[in-house]
């Protein structure tokens, strides 16, 4: 088992794992754990974080200058054992760098970091890429936090996503493990997306269009969990169909390659590119509520 960092203070305690930098348990001084358990039976991740790809390549292939190196899904964060660089009681940070294992998939030099501190009554992650290298870095990244379903005592189902904007624009589902190319009907009614039984039949929902940057989970007079995410372009919700006993919101940099791309790793959307010496951040929070916010 990875080595385990805990930190906390009077109002909100956190474990985060070595093995991918991947928040384990989240709790507030007044409440309930608020991440998934990660049952193996059902989904065996508690918060995975993504990189250097977010979703799936075409056949599980990243193309670099015309060389094909195998890419499983999301990539080899979530598998591989970062390196405790901070550990004090309200903060910690972990680093993974490029080595023998990330080169035979990912022919880049990296330095990526990956920082926690508990904020009064939030917890503030922060992703650091750093390019180390003479030539650009490409990358995407994101996060993959699975919460409690309910987080409270209440029916399932009355559970709803409240976004800070209205969401009418189109998303995107997933053709197989790439990117539909058709878009879809926002299932957001105005700010409102309820959570209900089939939403998840066609695997992840995806903004690619979106204009939020928090959002609200929980239902009327239950506890409730804040996200922000001012750097994420992008956002995923996914839970498995049926009765899952949890909801995955996943701020991404990035997503599944779309159908048919099996071009260059540069070209493909949602990626960034770092100059060589660069640095580039990406930040999200998540709040415990004690109760659902009136929205009315």
């Amino acid at each position: 088992m990875s080595e385990l960092v805990t930190i906390g203070n009077t109002r909100l305690a956190a474990a985060i794992a070595a093995k991918g930098a991947e928040i384990q348990s989240l709790v507030p001084a007044n409440g309930e754990e608020v991440m998934w358990s990660g049952e193996p039976d059902v989904w065996p991740w508690h918060a995975p974080n993504l990189f250097p790809i977010v979703g799936a390549l075409a056949d599980d292939v990243l193309v670099h200058d015309g060389q094909r190196y195998p890419m499983k899904q999301h990539g080899f964060l979530r598998h591989s054992i970062c390196e405790v660089v901070r550990s004090e009681p309200e903060v910690c940070a972990f680093r993974l760098t490029d080595n023998a294992d990330t080169r035979l998939q990912y022919p880049f030099s990296f330095e990526l970091t990956i920082k926690y501190r508990i904020a009064s009554d939030r917890l503030d992650c922060a992703f650091v890429l750093h390019n180390p290298d003479s030539v650009p870095l490409v990358a995407s990244i994101g996060t993959h936090p699975g919460f409690r379903r309910p987080l409270g005592s209440g029916v399932r189902y009355a559970d709803v996503i409240v976004f800070d904007q209205p969401e009418p624009d189109p998303i995107r589902r997933l053709g197989g493990r790439t990117l539909d190319p058709a878009p879809r009907s926002s299932p957001v009614d105005g700010r409102v997306m309820a959570l209900r039984d089939g939403l998840f039949d066609e695997d992840a929902i995806i903004f690619d269009r979106l204009v939020s940057r928090r959002i609200v989970y929980g239902a009327p007079g239950e506890p409730a969990v804040e996200i922000g995410f001012p750097d994420f372009p992008d956002l995923g919700i996914w839970a498995k169909p049926g009765v899952a006993p949890f909801v995955c919101l996943e701020p991404w940099q990035g997503m599944a390659s779309p159908a048919g791309f099996a071009g260059e790793f540069s070209q493909k959307p949602g990626t960034v590119t770092l100059a060589p010496g660069a640095s580039r951040e990406w930040h999200y929070y998540i709040r415990p509520l004690a109760k659902m916010p009136d929205f009315s």
